[in-house]
């Protein structure tokens, strides 16, 4: 009996050693890398020791199971984690990337109430996938391995349609108050607080999260901050070559020789073309230079404000060196950062589309057929006929609003009208972009180095040696002071104080937008049923729509933008057409926003570019709006029946371009009447 006693004895602690022995060797294996490998010899000797005394099985188990654990929760902490959005939508798939620190390690499941996912390889990484929510307020997710629960995540869950409530807001209460700011701040806040699972608490903290986090981390990205740098410069550059008279020669060598209405006309259309580097700049500038010489023509000042508006914004958007550029390819930029399988730079997409803006395009070749032909049609026909015939070219200006700023731009008293001082800076702003990008770039064509370019680098590398070139220029002839060029800096980067603060509530907006994935509601609501050739279409008019109502061309492309193109992408693949021979659906779809935005922000009386505009040329705003509403519209439509539409079925843009200023001019001919070029008497 005793010794039938010690062999059960002897049998019960070999099966409890070999057990434990298992229960070890899983640890060790499954985290070698994680759990000390001390620990484990340590295990197995303790276990040899105790087996050989006699030690109790429960004492034995009990510290198996305590080094188990005490592994294991070192491990949930250390070796495995998973990049969780911070809110699900209801009915909507996610890919859930989980992070190992050890690629060769077991991958725990995860559970999500009774459904079970498991991880799959996606580029060298791990990731579940088409994971979601169809019912409930939160979510639980739980990594488990081997019936053990590794990490437990909770997260709120939320209505798919809630995530495009923050950039409807944005464009609603901007068509109720007429104001692009307030209406970006409460789409913030609405975003912050969707993002809190709409929770009483989120929509007190929401406003402190959308100012402290989104709005903080705008600021605070490089590649924002080197674009209000760039903004910044250019803009003060301009406020010296405006100051120091630069601008005004530039202005009298190309009016000189201006002695009948349609050569005033032309000269005033050719200066804006000259001064294409800022919007704001060409307005103020050309308006208040040319004023008085189309005064002299009987050229109304409706008809100065027109040519002045149409060769501002539609021009700044689709030149190479702008004060817009920065601004549109890091719209660019962030929208199509998450998007996998789009290897173009910001920069090559933003230069392609160009050739599908077709409103700028036409909104500048109609101000010339209309000055060439002497043919007007609408309002603007009666104001041309009452200039020429009466001599009184300007209806009674009724606001002054704005005069602090013309004065700001105008050209210091006594200084000779240089105009080498003003084309300079701007010669070596764009030589330097130009140098920047092949310096950046690589590869053995154009394209391609152009492609693979730092854009943000050769945007600061030019701005800061074109406003280094003014200062220089202007202080070696002794032209201003340095407190008179510091200020003029000052002067000309302060009117981008307003769009700076748009731009970053823009950012802002991007990023909780991505954060709320709204793109992923709108792929799965329309990227199955909205054809990939009417997309365009449908994003020029809605763009046109949200400038037109809230009077900012830039703050209608900081709210589509990061939408757009997602869903154009997303389109894109649904459809197989991913490849780049289809490419110009999405050239089209960015063209669509920003030559949209423009297109409205072009019609929209409370456009800052339209108010300036009258301001400069001394026309009372609501004619100016009004005479030139029928030029915008015949215009856009063009653009948008003879460019748009059929370059998204397939029609080559250069065929696209020709058709729409065909229509263009052919809508001219059929609309307008002749006015005299010469005053009658």
């Amino acid at each position: 009996m005793e010794g039938s006693a010690e062999e059960d004895r002897g049998t019960e602690h070999t099966s409890l050693y070999r057990e434990a022995g298992a229960i070890e060797g899983l640890v060790c294996r499954l985290w070698p890398h994680h759990v000390p490998r001390q620990p484990c010899v340590n295990i197995r000797r303790y276990l040899q020791r105790e087996s050989e005394s006699a030690m109790s099985h429960r004492a034995l188990i009990a510290t198996l199971l305590l080094s188990w654990l005490c592994s294991l929760s070192t491990i949930s902490r250390a070796a495995i984690d998973i990049d969780t959005p911070q809110v699900l939508l209801r009915g909507i798939d996610y890919d859930i990337p989980l992070l190992l620190d050890d690629p060769n390690q077991l991958k725990p499941q995860l559970h999500i109430g009774a459904m079970v996912y498991s991880a799959g390889q996606d580029n060298g990484g791990w990731v579940y996938r088409n994971i979601s929510v169809h019912e409930g307020s939160s979510a639980n997710l739980e990594l488990r391995l081997n019936g053990l629960t590794v990490d437990d995540i909770q997260l709120p869950v939320i209505a798919a349609w809630v995530s495009v409530l923050p950039p409807l807001l944005a464009i609603g209460v901007a068509l109720l108050i007429r104001s692009v700011l307030p209406a970006l701040v409460l789409g913030l806040w609405m975003g912050a607080w969707a993002l809190q699972g709409l929770s009483a608490k989120g929509l007190f903290m929401g406003l402190f999260i959308s100012f402290e986090v989104y709005v903080a981390n705008a600021v605070a990205n490089k590649d924002h901050a080197t674009i209000m740098l760039f903004t910044f410069m250019v803009a003060g550059m301009v406020g010296i070559i405006s100051r120091n008279g630069g601008m005004r020669g530039i202005v009298e060598r190309v009016i000189k020789g201006a002695n009948t209405a349609k050569r005033g006309q032309l000269a005033v259309w050719f200066l804006g073309l000259v001064i294409f580097f800022d919007d704001y700049c060409n307005t103020l500038v050309v308006g208040n230079s040319s004023r008085s010489i189309t005064d002299r023509l009987r050229i109304s000042r409706e008809k100065l404000a027109y040519i002045v508006d149409s060769t501002a914004a539609p021009l700044a958007t689709i030149a190479l060196v702008t004060t817009w550029i920065g601004y549109q390819v890091s719209l660019i930029g962030d929208a199509i950062a998450p998007l996998e399988g789009l290897s173009m730079s910001a920069y090559s997409l933003f230069l392609n589309s160009i050739l599908y803006s077709f409103y700028p395009f036409m909104a500048i070749l109609l101000v010339l057929s209309i000055i060439i032909t002497g043919r007007e049609f609408g309002p603007m026909l009666a104001a041309e006929r009452r200039a020429r015939s009466t001599g009184v070219t300007a209806p009674p200006v009724t606001s002054r609003v704005g005069q602090d700023d013309e004065a700001a731009l105008a050209m210091k008293p006594n200084l000779p009208p240089r105009a080498i001082n003003a084309l300079v800076p701007v010669a070596v702003m764009a030589s330097s972009i130009v140098g920047g990008l092949f310096i950046t770039g690589e590869g053995d064509t154009v394209s391609e180095i152009i492609g693979s370019a730092d854009s943000y680098r050769a945007l600061m590398w030019a701005s800061l040696l074109s406003a280094f070139s003014a200062v220089i220029m202007t202080a070696v002839q002794r032209l201003l002071s340095l407190e008179e060029i510091v200020d003029a800096w000052i002067s000309g980067a302060r009117f981008t104080f307003m769009a700076m603060i748009i731009l970053v509530l823009a950012w802002s907006m991007s990023a909780i937008s991505s954060e709320l994935h709204t793109a992923k509601f709108l792929i799965a609501s329309l990227g199955d049923t909205l054809p990939a050739s009417m997309l365009p279409t449908v994003v020029f008019v809605l763009a046109a729509f949200t400038a037109f109502s809230t009077g900012s061309s830039w703050g209608a492309m900081g709210i589509l933008l990061p939408l757009v193109l997602p869903l154009a992408w997303a389109i894109l693949g649904v459809n197989d057409q991913g490849s780049p021979e289809h490419y110009h659906l999405l050239y089209s779809s960015i063209s669509g926003v920003l030559a949209g935005a423009v297109w409205g922000d072009h019609c929209s009386p409370i456009s800052d570019t339209t108010v300036m505009s009258s301001l400069s040329a001394g026309c009372d705003h609501i004619e100016h709006v009004r005479t030139q509403l029928p030029y915008a519209l015949l215009a856009g439509a063009a653009a948008l029946l003879a460019g748009t539409i059929p370059t998204s079925l397939g029609l080559p843009w250069w065929l696209g371009m020709l058709a729409a200023a065909t229509v263009t001019v052919g809508g001219l001919r059929v609309l307008g009447q002749p006015v005299a070029d010469e005053p009658s008497h």
